[in-house]
């Protein structure tokens, strides 16, 4: 069966990456680190620039860890940052995971971390991800749920913009609500032993609102969102501008705080 072509909503722009880079297995992947092992083959699916991958490979070297992603960018990126801070059980490959050629049973866990909500078939991928896994072997998956994002105090612009990034990506054919759907999505996969969890990244330090506002103030105008926002007719350039703006000034306000939801499940196959 053929892969269904995916688009990634967010795009590969530097306004992306920071916030990628900055994700650790402990920021990220807080729910898995207790069922890693020394010894546990890891796949992480849509490893992006390799942070988490490598916080993972430490946990259970001397197993090989391998991240793959879809963007040959962001993988050349992981593979010098696995280089750099001396984590050699790692490699890193330019692909999507569901036709790279893996045999079945190659992995005792696989990873993903806000992958399924810009597939078109996230169940699809489950299936593929679980696959996978030897018998015994942990499926893990983490996504956020857009719609459940909270903020104050309330903003009129950031409300719209998130109407649009939910626009957007549902015209991509993916699910920005992916992280309430996680446990439903793993059933209908035909994972039966799923556990199903929460966490949140709160951003309330004016460092951390500042660093948070400005990163969607640049992907609102400069980022493959705001590219797709024009093209689909979503929204016109010079409103954008003015999201980004909305962004900068609601983060300075004195009571500002910022809540992002995620779902998590593990599946043991």
């Amino acid at each position: 069966m053929a892969v269904p072509r995916d688009t990634y909503t967010h795009g590969h722009q530097d306004a992306v990456l920071r916030s990628h880079r900055w994700r650790t297995a402990e920021n990220s992947a807080a729910y898995l680190l207790p069922f890693l092992r020394a010894g546990d083959r890891l796949l992480d699916v849509g490893c992006g620039p390799g942070t988490i991958t490598a916080d993972m490979a430490r946990v259970v070297a001397p197993a090989q860890v391998i991240g793959i992603d879809v963007a040959g960018s962001v993988v050349a990126e992981a593979s010098a940052y696995a280089e750099q801070v001396q984590v050699p059980n790692v490699s890193f490959q330019i692909g999507d995971f569901r036709e790279a050629g893996f045999k079945a049973g190659t992995f005792d866990v696989v990873h993903a971390h806000q992958v399924l909500q810009h597939l078109r078939d996230p169940v699809g991928a489950l299936t593929d991800m679980a696959r996978l896994v030897r018998p015994g072997g942990i499926v893990a998956a983490r996504d956020s749920d857009y719609s459940a994002f909270t903020w104050a105090p309330r903003n009129a612009g950031l409300e719209r913009w998130r109407d649009v990034y939910l626009a957007v990506t549902r015209r991509n054919g993916a699910e920005p609500e992916a992280g309430r759907w996680l446990l439903g999505w793993a059933h209908a996969a035909g994972l039966s032993n799923v556990t199903y969890g929460s966490s949140t990244w709160t951003f309330v330090t004016p460092d951390e609102l500042r660093w948070w506002s400005e990163l969607w103030a640049e992907r609102c105008v400069a980022s493959s969102f705001a590219e797709q926002a024009v093209e689909y007719e979503i929204a016109r350039p010079s409103e954008l501008t003015a999201l980004a703006e909305a962004w900068r000034a609601w983060a300075c306000e004195p009571d500002a705080m910022f809540v992002i939801l995620h779902g998590e499940i593990l599946a043991r196959t």
